[in-house]
């Protein structure tokens, strides 16, 4: 009882949370260009990427309208490799300027302690380091043999800063699934506060390579890892919110699932196209910020993304989880939206018995 009782009151606060969706959270897609070749990545980035870096002046202004906000909009720089960009500083400095905060996403390839103060200068307040595994499963992954060295040691500067807020993020795959406890062990030695775990969605380059996805009953593993590292509180690991997770749900993050697509999340992407998370399929574009009022479009828009009645089809259909979870996570819809792609609480409860 207790548990319907607090997802009754979940559920009405992602309703009331829908209807003003106030925007919280955007994504600045701010380059395609990458100094690594991962083999898992959305956005088929590479060092040479034919998409020309976004002007910061193009940006700022489609967000202008939001400057000063009593409601602080947090900025997420992300690509790409945003530390590809010689402004970085810059922009950071600029959108600080206008009332924004923001933090950004990086491999730690290229961070260095001088980059490290000249961000910290310019207000950065959050950052996220991916870390995959060890040395042999982050290298496989990331297509680069100094990239786990890089990695921790960006790791080691950022956690020398104790104001800023920082997290791991780890690609759980085929390769590092078994290396989850001794990681959590190097993590902590190094450090580190908070640790978000997600597996691999078939998108991009990871469409049809099955080294990178996770059977039913390693999923079930990673969720008992989650759980028990989450009961021994030397560091805060939680699940990202790629997924419902069904019986796993209030255990393995903070609060219930909750997609935030277009409801309080909104990107921009490299090319001006306005969406939600990065990572949704391009069928989803809601306008571009080159012919179009930002304001406008997330103000007016995003209704596929605020009323999902629509993705009550496929695995869905039936599913007796439908009103938690309302069809998952809109990155996991292709352009048909004629079912999802995949389902974790599906595979963990109806192929694991």
């Amino acid at each position: 009882m207790r548990n319907k009782f607090s997802h009754f009151i979940f559920n009405l606060y992602r309703y009331n949370e829908t209807q003003l969706h106030q925007l919280k959270y955007l994504f600045w897609e701010c380059t395609r260009r990458c100094n690594l070749n991962c083999i898992h990545c959305g956005s088929d980035c590479s060092a040479n990427a034919q998409n020309q870096d976004m002007p910061f002046d193009d940006f700022l202004n489609a967000i202008l309208p939001y400057a000063n906000a009593k409601e602080r909009i947090v900025i997420a720089i992300t690509g790409g490799e945003p530390t590809m960009r010689d402004d970085l500083p810059d922009c950071g400095r600029k959108l600080r300027e206008h009332g924004f905060l923001w933090g950004m996403v990086t491999n730690g390839y290229n961070y260095t302690n001088n980059l490290h103060l000249k961000l910290i200068s310019a207000g950065l307040c959050s950052v996220t380091v991916s870390l995959d595994g060890f040395e042999s499963s982050h290298n496989w992954l990331r297509g680069n043999p100094q990239s786990f060295d890089m990695a921790v040691k960006a790791v080691d500067i950022i956690a020398s800063t104790p104001r800023l807020t920082y997290d791991i993020v780890t690609c759980v795959n085929q390769k590092n699934i078994d290396e989850l406890d001794a990681l959590k062990d190097f993590l902590i030695c190094h450090k580190v506060k908070a640790w978000r775990l997600f597996t691999i969605s078939p998108i991009g380059r990871a469409a049809d390579n099955p080294d990178l996805h996770l059977r039913p009953e390693q999923l079930k593993q990673l969720m008992d890892f989650i759980v028990s590292s989450r009961a021994d509180n030397r560091i805060k690991v939680y699940f990202s919110c790629e997924a419902y997770t069904g019986d796993y749900e209030g255990k393995v993050r903070d609060g219930y699932f909750f997609c935030h697509a277009g409801v309080n999340i909104a990107s921009v992407l490299i090319d001006g196209s306005i969406s939600a998370c990065p990572n949704i399929n391009h069928h989803f574009i809601q306008g571009n910020i080159y012919n179009d009022n930002f304001k406008d479009v997330w103000d007016n828009r995003f209704e596929v993304m605020r009323n999902r009645g629509w993705t009550k089809t496929g695995l869905c259909r039936k599913c007796h989880d439908y009103g938690n979870c309302k069809g998952g996570a809109m990155h996991l819809w292709n352009e048909k939206q004629d079912g999802i792609m995949r389902c974790i609480n599906h595979e963990i409860t109806f192929r694991c018995n």
